[in-house]
C-alpha cells in the first residue's frame, strides 16, 4: 500500500490555498492543502507497525516549528506546478531527515522543496498567465506546527490519515 507523510497548515492557510487549487490543481479532491514531508512510498503488509515506531521515534525527536509562506512560486520548467513557497527552517528540515533515514530512507526524486501545491498539470498557457498574476500578489502567513500525520492512498487515489504524531517527548 502507498504512503506518505505530510502537515496539514491551519484552516485559514488551507482556504488560502483552495481558493487557487479548486481551479487549478487536478488532485484538489484527492487531498487537502498539505505540505509533503515525505514522498509517496510503498509499505509492504506486516511492516507497518514497525515503519510506525519509526515514524514516532522522529516525532518524539523533534520540536515543533514555525512554517512562514514566504511568497507564490513555480517548478516551472521541471513540472508545470505552482505552489506557496515555504522557508525552510532547522527544525522543520531536520524534523524531514530523521522521515528519510533508517528504516524510512528511499531516494527522492526530487531534492526537498518545502512548499504547499495549489495548482498541477496546468497548461503552460494557463501556468504563465496565473503565476505572472500571482507573482504581483503578497503573501504573509506564520503559523506553529506541532503535528504532522502518516497518510495512505485509498483505490480511487484519495489520500486519508493513518496517523498523526505530535512533535515532541510525549509526557
Amino acid at each position: 500500500m502507498k504512503y506518505g507523510i505530510a502537515v496539514f497548515p491551519s484552516k485559514k492557510l488551507q482556504d488560502i490555498a483552495n481558493s487557487y487549487r479548486k481551479r487549478y490543481d487536478t488532485k484538489y479532491s484527492m487531498v487537502p492543502p498539505h505540505l509533503t514531508i515525505k514522498d509517496p512510498f510503498e509499505i509492504k503488509e506486516g511492516e507497518l507497525d514497525n515503519i510506525v515506531k519509526e515514524i514516532q521515534k522522529a516525532a518524539d525527536k523533534s520540536k515543533p516549528f514555525q512554517l512562514k509562506v514566504l511568497r507564490y512560486s513555480s517548478f516551472y520548467p521541471v513540472t508545470n506546478t505552482l505552489y506557496m513557497k515555504v522557508a525552510e527552517n532547522k527544525e522543520l528540515k531536520a524534523l524531514q531527515e530523521k522521515l528519510n533515514s533508517g528504516l524510512l530512507q528511499k531516494e527522492r526524486e526530487h531534492p526537498f522543496v518545502p512548499h504547499i501545491t495549489i495548482g498541477q498539470e496546468m497548461n503552460y498557457d494557463e501556468l504563465s498567465d496565473v503565476f505572472g498574476r500571482l507573482k504581483l500578489e503578497s503573501i504573509e502567513h506564520e503559523e506553529t506546527i506541532d503535528r504532522f500525520s502518516l497518510l495512505y492512498q485509498l483505490e480511487n487515489g484519495a489520500w486519508t490519515v493513518y496517523e498523526t504524531f505530535l512533535l515532541g517527548e510525549r509526557e
